[in-house]
């Protein structure tokens, strides 16, 4: 092991089911990236619907607890799923977590009997959507003015609807 290894480490995560405890952490994650943001007890509402299920990455190598990388929060119906929300704490932008989380989710929708994912994302997001495309979505749709304008001059933003077929 390098000297530089020694005192710098990578960050290793491991993906896990969300619970009612990851929620903090969950909305902490959400409300650095979302305006509006939602609190742990909206999630906490989301997730007792038996159609609603989340994955969590968590730090394996930290020095000391096990923080929280990232998150995604997925709808599986009638051989539909939507991802509800993602996202990745600001700091790991860099570790494949958004790709990992995505991994989880289509792999529990396919689990679930879903045919097809789909998902909106902001129009604005060059990273989100280079991830989905990676992934293979494909654009079927757009909603005109659907994010809230992030300042007082600002417009409404659009979002992509996309699809995978599973």
């Amino acid at each position: 092991m390098a000297l530089i290894d020694y005192f710098i480490r990578r960050p290793e995560f491991d993906i896990f089911d969300m619970n009612v405890d990851h929620l903090p952490g969950v909305a902490r994650i959400h409300a650095a990236l979302f305006k509006p943001a939602w609190s742990a007890s909206e999630f906490h509402a989301l997730l007792l619907q038996e159609s609603v299920f989340g994955f969590v990455a968590r730090q394996n190598n930290a020095a000391s607890g096990s923080a929280m990388g990232g998150f995604v929060l997925t709808r599986s119906a009638g051989g539909e799923a939507e991802i509800l929300t993602i996202g990745v704490d600001p700091r790991y932008v860099r570790v494949s977590l958004g790709w990992r989380l995505m991994q989880a989710a289509l792999g529990r929708a396919r689990q679930d009997g879903a045919e097809a994912m789909f998902l909106e994302v902001d129009q604005a997001n060059v990273a989100a959507l280079a991830l989905y495309r990676r992934l293979g979505f494909r654009k079927v749709g757009e909603r005109k003015a659907y994010y809230k304008p992030s300042g007082p001059d600002a417009a409404p933003g659009g979002a992509d609807v996309l699809r995978l077929d599973l």
